[in-house]
């Protein structure tokens, strides 16, 4: 008989105990200031409710509120990550529902504004680039100020011609444009960032796989189109005239912004455009490659000290 009594004197301990612990929470549960006010703006739950949903009251009172004790999403210390628990009354009875937390909010809505930055084979520093991270020195003062113009134009209606900016190597071209992609996220512009010299070998790599006319249908029809470092990549006239040419007259004619970077000004451009690799010279195709340049952009010139080496 021992080992039945020993088990039934445990057993009562136990329920003791949980008779304690019970009535303890149930005091910490309904005297919680949200718990205490939440049953006050329903005053017509009945007892029986109220106990039978202790269990319910004591998950919202253990929770985090909107954030209150988490630093952020992945730092959250909910039951389900990212939501935060809410009570309700339905029919006398009380709910405890679960709703996105303003962090989980904030989270998916950046991750949506970069799906609006694509780029191809640009650094990070420069998909990372802020407007108010740009130096405003007096001489690139004209360049920033044409940049500054186009985003506050973009605010209500986009702009037909972006910028044709040319000048030094490391005066900072692709960091401005950079830092434009990134505000324009802002507005739900999309824009897609290519290094020229690369974009180059993928559509000839594309040639392959039968993926070429879908990326140049992109490049064609998204928001605002970025070409940095244009004329240091070695041209062919099959990339000239079938691709950069038909990419522009699609823009020029949708009224579709093109921002450029070049460490050649539009006439020096037109002249590394007229070069063939046999060592030709077709400057009437250039020229036309230069004129839909200038319908889609403005040509700034940016000049200053080489950033890259400070």
């Amino acid at each position: 008989m021992k080992p039945v009594q020993s088990e039934l004197k445990k057993w009562m301990q136990q329920n003791k105990n949980f008779k304690e612990n019970y009535t303890k929470v149930r005091e910490e549960v309904l005297t919680d200031p949200e718990i205490s006010e939440f049953l006050s703006l329903h005053p017509q739950l009945p007892q029986k409710e109220i106990n039978k949903n202790l269990i319910k009251l004591y998950e919202y009172k253990s929770q985090s509120k909107q954030c209150d004790r988490c630093e952020s999403v992945g730092g959250c210390i909910n039951m389900i990550q990212g939501y935060s628990p809410i009570l309700r009354v339905e029919n006398d009875e009380i709910h405890l529902v679960y709703e996105k937390c303003h962090k989980l909010v904030d989270a998916e809505k950046q991750r949506e504004q970069q799906k609006l930055i694509q780029s191809l084979y640009m650094p990070k520093d420069i998909l990372n680039a802020t407007i108010d991270d740009i130096d405003h020195d007096n001489q690139r003062g004209s360049g920033i100020h044409e940049l500054l113009l186009f985003l506050e134009n973009a605010r209500t209606e986009l702009p037909a011609r972006g910028i044709y900016f040319h000048g030094p190597f490391g005066v900072g071209k692709t960091y401005l444009l950079g830092a434009l992609a990134n505000a324009l996220k802002d507005y739900h512009i999309s824009s897609m960032l290519i290094y020229m010299p690369e974009f180059v070998r993928e559509m000839k790599g594309s040639i392959k796989d039968d993926s070429i006319n879908e990326k140049i249908n992109y490049f064609k029809t998204t928001d605002v189109l970025i070409l940095d470092d244009i004329g240091a990549e070695t041209q062919s006239a099959w990339f000239r005239d079938e691709i950069l040419g038909s990419i522009l007259q699609y823009r020029m004619m949708e009224k579709l912004p093109v921002f450029f970077t070049s460490n050649y000004s539009l006439q020096q451009l037109e002249e590394q455009l007229a070069t063939t690799s046999r060592g030709g010279s077709e400057t009437v195709k250039a020229g036309r490659i230069i004129e839909r340049i200038k319908q889609v952009s403005k040509e700034v010139k940016l000049s200053g000290k080489n950033r890259r080496e400070s």
